[in-house]
């Protein structure tokens, strides 16, 4: 008997089955826009042979002026036809299914010729929206229509419609952005009209033996947003419309409730989709923050949704639906919710990957192939970059040693997993600690390993790591100055009036850490008070009238940067507004500009500018040192010495922040390489 019997159960839909309950959401890689159309198939193809029962491609425009991005890929002529059918060739050889989502973005266009139910301009875009008359409305619908077509003829198993996150559709539907007085605006009825209309449509379209997943927001999140009273309603006239499967959308893109990110609670929002069980008779599908096999497992066995949609998790591991099949969740590489890699890339216009597994969407180009001459292979630093080097180096047949002076793995993931909100990372070091011992790499902890230790190998990688930067302030050498490491790593006594000097990642995570009691990342209902958010059947749009409600803060923090502009700007930027608001709400408080000019007993003094004026004394207890990273490169430089080549990677070949990212990156593709 499975240990998943819920997740692995078959889906019947009438006209066709699908093998399990795990629909692969849509997410924006950027593959369609490289035109490399088997690199796209590849990275499909993958997670089909990986087991996923059914996936949803990214959003694909219906025409140009519902398109993301001006250049972003559509579903108009032959021409995609023939592309996207090259796609759905690979995935269904691969014994896969697939949608293609049919994405029209409305007002979140990004580009001068969007268009709206009303023209309202969105606070994320700075394009304001072109007011749709009748015709126009006609064309959107004809468009949408005509996608789902041309679909069918590329040999997808069915289209999913979005109709959630803010999108096109969603504008209709709430006053927040519809302010018609035609039949598409006024009354529920006439707001529901359109996404009804297309449903409708598409069905009439393309027959009944085809799949049409309708993505419906369940929860808004925004002011004047839909009661749950109306996401039945709709619910319930899209299944009638002819929808095959309903979606779960949870917040619009201009939210200000953090949805996805690593800080929001494990199936935080399936409450809301358990509320739509049993007023359909059409499957429902669940969303957001549900990583691991148990977890699916437990949101349908609680009749939550029939079947749950993971998106991030299946970049992380192409294979985590075998993996939970063959009795090896153990194994499945975890989506840790970072953001860094993947939707801070959309956003930034790069193409999409993943920090946990950088082959995400490289899979043509950045292949692991058994080494042709097995080597043994030398390693310093158990941190992410020098973990990642291993495992890749062993998984080509290299045989490795890897070395650390500290008592476990994981460097300074371990400080990040002490985080409130950043529990993900317990299970990444769990996972590398899981994978190294079944490589059979030789692990030598509280090691410190040196020239002698390394000149038998015939390759030796140096990932040593980062020391904090001196920042040479009179008096940092008092007992009450500590450094981020003595208070993540050592958990050494800290007072209750903190000055925190350095306000990147760092800075930021030691505010939280200092400021948080329990984290409420693990505690659902003090997560949804500390955001505002309520039940929709109370509040119209999900969002608590008395607003955010977070437990006050366990000490005074006050966070400082020499940089005379606004803290938290290098943050992650899908990711960085929700540590600000945080911060914020914990009362911190945040200055830039600052001399930092002596410790002492009243206190941190500081300045500001270059002449040093405004003079002020911080009232402290502690004062934190979180002023930046130097590579630490003794080793390396020490082999080099001595005459003996390596490879310096991570921090201590660069010592930006604390860039998991970057390390597991080059770690891997090292290893690939030697």
């Amino acid at each position: 008997m499975t240990t998943y019997p819920h997740l692995l159960a078959p889906l019947d839909l009438g006209f066709t089955t699908l093998k399990n309950r795990v629909l692969m959401g849509s997410m924006h890689t950027g593959l369609e826009e490289t035109k490399d159309w088997n690199r796209v198939a590849e990275f499909y193809a993958a997670r089909a042979r990986g087991g996923v029962g059914l996936m949803v491609t990214g959003g694909i425009g219906p025409n140009l002026e519902g398109s993301v991005l001006p250049g972003a890929s559509m579903m108009v002529s032959d021409e995609d036809v023939a592309n996207h059918k090259v796609i759905t060739s690979a995935v269904h050889d691969a014994g896969g299914k697939i949608a293609m989502q049919i994405l029209h973005a409305g007002r979140y266009a990004y580009g001068p010729k969007c268009v709206a139910p009303s023209a309202i301009k969105s606070p994320i875009s700075p394009f304001p929206p072109t007011e749709l008359d009748e015709d126009g409305i006609e064309k959107q619908i004809s468009d949408i229509v005509n996608a789902a077509v041309l679909a069918q003829q590329a040999s997808y198993d069915g289209v999913e419609i979005m109709g959630s996150e803010g999108y096109f559709l969603n504008q209709f539907l709430v006053t927040h952005t519809n302010k018609r007085e035609d039949r598409w605006g006024g009354s529920y009825e006439n707001r529901m009209r359109l996404p009804i209309e297309v449903v409708r449509r598409t069905r009439e379209a393309v027959g009944t033996d085809f799949i049409i997943i309708y993505r419906l927001s369940m929860i808004d999140l925004v002011p004047e947003g839909s009661t749950h009273e109306e996401v039945v309603q709709l619910a319930r006239e899209v299944e009638k419309a002819g929808a095959t499967i309903i979606n779960t959308g949870i917040g619009w893109h201009e939210a200000r409730v953090p949805t996805i990110a690593t800080s929001v609670p494990r199936r935080a929002f399936a409450w809301v989709t358990k509320k739509l069980m049993g007023k359909v008779g059409i499957p429902v599908v669940t969303s957001n923050r549900i990583n691991m096999p148990d977890v699916a497992e437990d949101v349908l066995a609680e009749g939550c949704a029939d079947m749950v949609s993971m998106a991030r998790p299946l970049l992380a591991d192409a294979d985590f639906v075998v993996k939970a099949e063959t009795g090896q969740a153990d194994h499945i590489a975890p989506c840790i919710g970072c953001n860094q890699a993947c939707l801070d890339h959309t956003f930034g216009g790069k193409l999409t990957s993943c920090l946990v597994n950088p082959r995400a969407c490289h899979e043509t180009e950045h292949a692991i192939t058994p080494a042709e001459q097995p080597k043994s292979i030398g390693i310093v630093g158990a941190g992410p970059a020098g973990l990642s080097a291993a495992l890749t180096a062993a998984d080509r047949g290299h045989a490795v040693t890897l070395f650390d002076k500290a008592d476990r793995i994981g460097g300074q993931l371990n400080m990040a997993r002490q985080v409130p909100g950043k529990e993900e990372f317990h299970g990444l070091v769990d996972w590398f600690a899981t994978m190294v011992a079944d490589a059979g790499i030789t692990v030598k902890l509280n090691t410190e390993a040196g020239v002698d230790d390394l000149k038998g190998f015939d390759e030796v990688v140096i990932a040593t790591g980062v020391v904090p930067r001196d920042p040479g302030i009179p008096g940092q050498e008092r007992d009450n100055v500590l450094s981020y490491i003595d208070v993540l790593r050592d958990k050494a006594e800290v007072g209750n009036k903190v000055a925190v000097i350095g306000a990147g990642g760092i800075g930021f995570d030691v505010a939280e850490f200092l400021v948080t009691g329990d984290s409420p990342t693990l505690d659902l209902p003090e997560w949804m008070r500390e955001w505002g958010v309520a039940d929709p059947e109370a509040v119209r749009g999900g969002l608590a009238p008395e607003g955010p409600q977070p437990e006050p803060p366990v000490r005074q923090v006050t966070l400082m940067q020499r940089k005379a502009k606004a803290l938290g700007k290098g943050l992650g930027k899908t990711t960085g507004w929700i540590h600000r608001a945080e911060l914020k709400m914990k009362q911190v408080e945040m200055i830039g500009g600052v001399n930092y000019e002596k410790i002492d007993d009243a206190g941190l003094h500081i300045s500001f500018g270059e002449a040093r004026e405004n003079p002020r004394v911080i009232d402290c207890d502690t004062v934190v040192l979180c002023a930046g990273q130097l590579s630490e490169r003794s080793l390396a430089d020490a082999l080099e010495a001595e005459g003996i080549a390596c490879h310096v990677i991570g921090g201590a070949d660069v010592a930006a922040e604390l860039d998991a990212k970057r390390a597991i990156n080059q770690g891997t593709r090292l290893a690939a390489a030697l």
